[in-house]
């Protein structure tokens, strides 16, 4: 009788095991690095809590497939030297099964050419960067490409007969395409680039930048810089008298501008958007975020675009996660991402396919009042 206990006892052990094997119950690690000390620090901490916030949403509710998601981050402080030396320490460390939320040009140029993401058949989902990024294996924009935004901004200005247009820009390679592939929209609108204006690529001093472009006399400025690099360069405009209007990409993170700029130097300034306005709600996947972020309670990171992309991020990793299975293996994982293709995230549409990793076309302008409130 206490042998057929034993029996039974030693069973339903191993019943109980197989049965967790078979259901995949584990932990994925998702690996970020990210600046989330230094000048671009509360975008950096901003995405993250935004891919936070929807893993602890999924988590409540069982899981992907009974797995469990962590974000695991780690601090490049903005220094692109470093990204892939703390990205290799992440790998080791914490076996992430994805990379996530990575910032700026060089920090992931840097990362591409370390080789750690095809050595470790890793894929990276969701980066900020302000280059002409080609088609690269392995990593996945879960928004419009810097080509769309100009596109965007220039049709725009073209429609109100803009003709005479300025560009900033950080030195190097990645600024000098930028450069090129502004003036070719330009002519393709009837405008012409009538003055340009670079900045030491990793700073903020656009104290020359602004010089030339105030000589230049320009109807409009299209700046592709940082959040602190558009902001000072702001700032040196307007105080050598600039009156064009100026025109910023999307990593020019409009809560950032309005921390450090005054309402009179914000005024009339826009911005490309790659994602939809968090503060009006304009549809399920703002209601959302904003739902989400009010049942949290958590006051330490306020709401933001860079929140917004964070999320999208995450509930793009999620799915992708669902279809690779409940014992998710890096290839797998890339493949499910690949089949994502028209998926809609609740008024935002993502799309891949082999070959095509840029997943969004989304681009509007917003335009700050005078009052220092954002006008679409």
């Amino acid at each position: 009788m206490g042998m057929n206990l034993v029996r039974r006892g030693v069973l339903a052990l191993v019943f109980s095991l197989c049965m967790g094997a078979g259901a995949g119950a584990g932990q994925i690690v998702v690996g970020q690095v990210a600046p989330l000390t230094g000048l671009e620090a509360a975008q950096g901490r901003s995405y993250s809590a935004g891919m936070q916030l929807y893993f602890e949403q999924v988590n409540k509710t069982g899981g992907v497939n009974g797995n469990t998601l962590l974000l695991v981050r780690k601090d490049d402080g903005g220094r692109p030297n470093e990204t892939a030396s703390v990205t290799r320490s992440l790998i080791q460390e914490h076996r992430p099964l994805l990379l996530a939320g990575y910032f700026g040009s060089q920090s992931v140029t840097n990362l591409v050419s370390s080789g750690l993401l095809e050595k470790e058949h890793l894929a990276l989902v969701g980066y900020r960067s302000a280059d002409l990024r080609p088609e690269t294996p392995g990593l996945y924009s879960v928004r419009a490409s810097l080509k769309d935004e100009i596109g965007k901004i220039i049709e725009h200005v073209a429609t109100v007969g803009v003709k005479r247009l300025a560009v900033v820009h950080e030195q190097g390679p990645a600024g000098t395409l930028v450069l090129a592939v502004t003036e070719q929209a330009a002519r393709e609108a009837g405008a012409a680039i009538v003055a340009t204006g670079s900045y030491p690529a990793g700073t903020v001093k656009t104290g020359a930048a602004a010089q030339a472009i105030a000589q230049g006399q320009p109807q409009v400025v299209i700046v592709v810089a940082s959040a602190a690099a558009t902001a000072t360069f702001v700032e040196h405009y307007k105080l050598l008298g600039g009156r064009a209007q100026i025109f910023a990409h999307s990593e020019a993170d409009m809560e950032q501008l309005a921390r450090q700029l005054s309402e009179e130097q914000m005024q009339g300034v826009a911005i490309a958007q790659v994602t939809p306005n968090p503060y009006k709600l304009s549809g399920a996947l703002v209601r959302q975020l904003q739902d989400a972020l009010q049942k949290k309670g958590d006051e330490g990171t306020p709401l933001s675009y860079a929140m917004m992309e964070g999320y999208i991020n995450a509930k793009v990793i999620v799915e992708a996660v669902r279809r690779a299975g409940p014992r998710p293996s890096r290839e797998a994982f890339a493949a499910a991402l690949e089949s994502l293709q028209q998926y809609d995230l609740g008024g935002y549409v993502v799309s891949f396919k082999p070959g095509s990793r840029t997943g969004s076309h989304y681009v509007e302008l917003t335009i700050i009042s005078k009052a220092g409130q954002i006008r679409q």
